[in-house]
């Protein structure tokens, strides 16, 4: 069974920047590697998208201050986030689709922007 491990939350300032990652254990080549953030009472939103082709797909209120890139192996993902505001406080969790299914969620990362 593939796991997923975020890591790289933390407390920032509104303006900075923080960088997640997402690994997965044992496997990679997936069909799409994807960053996903929940706020309590609220459904989890997409928020960046990568393709194997290297398509990316960002939601709006985060476009322009976050990039989302793999490394080669293609089994670790990464978030960059800049310009941070309080608004993007949130867990930020990742997520891949492999064949036509995704896997199971990681716990999450916690991701505070003070103002």
């Amino acid at each position: 069974q593939v796991r997923l491990v975020e890591s790289g939350g933390g407390l920032v300032q509104a303006g900075g920047s923080l960088k997640l990652s997402c690994t997965a254990s044992g496997r990679s080549g997936f069909k799409s590697m994807e960053w996903y953030r929940q706020t309590p009472g609220n459904q989890r939103e997409l928020v960046a998208r990568l393709t194997a082709g290297g398509d990316t797909d960002y939601a709006d209120s985060v476009k322009g201050r976050f990039a989302i890139s793999r490394n080669k192996a293609g089994n670790t993902w990464y978030l960059q986030m800049n310009s941070l505001r309080p608004e993007d406080t949130a867990v930020y969790f990742c997520n891949a689709v492999m064949g036509t299914y995704y896997l199971n969620w990681g716990q999450g990362t916690q991701v505070t922007v003070s103002s």
